[in-house]
């Protein structure tokens, strides 16, 4: 069976040969283009290969590095966001604060001056009352007098006779106690 698969092997060889021959194979140039072509692809793989694939592991290194910056500034994004909203919050509590506080003021204020403006009505109307009832005692004392004075007057004209001092004083007290009951 050896003898067979050898003589097999013989056979193709010398069709190798043939054919080799039929399209110009030439031992000694495959050779020279085989080392041609290995030693091109380690001048290729030394001096370009290498260089690219350095480029491009940089290039991945700065588009992961660029990545994390960009996770970190949208992290701190959302903390600046989130501080922005704290401290707007608190700017309108504040805020809110202010206005509750001017209103109570304001109407503590108004409640205040609306009871000065009571009292200070009050007083004015105690002194009215005071000023009025000095004014009527004055009218009547005036009142008083004039009637006594008339009634002299009359007295002394209906009876015909002129009254003395004495005689005027007792008319006048007379008038006045009438007047006063």
């Amino acid at each position: 069976m050896n003898i067979a698969i050898l003589a097999q092997a013989g056979s193709m060889t010398e069709m190798a040969r043939a054919t080799g021959e039929t399209f110009g194979f030439n031992l000694w140039m495959f050779l020279s283009q085989v080392i041609s072509f290995v030693l091109v692809a380690l001048l290729l793989r030394r001096f370009a290969y290498r260089p690219i694939l350095g480029v491009l592991e940089e290039r991945r290194q700065r588009i992961a590095e660029g990545l994390l910056n960009a996770e970190k500034i949208k992290q701190q994004l959302a903390e600046a966001e989130q501080r922005y909203a704290e401290i707007l919050n608190k700017g309108n509590a504040a805020a809110q604060k202010m206005i509750d506080d001017a209103r109570e003021g304001a109407s503590h204020l108004a409640e205040r001056k609306q009871q000065e403006a009571i009292v200070a009505a009050e007083q004015i109307v105690a002194k009215a009352r005071e000023a009025s009832a000095i004014e009527h005692e004055r009218t009547m004392l005036e009142l008083k007098r004039e009637l006594g004075r008339l009634v002299v007057d009359t007295t002394a004209k209906v009876t015909g006779k002129v009254l003395n001092s004495d005689d005027q004083r007792r008319l006048q007290e007379e008038a006045a106690r009438q007047i006063a009951s």
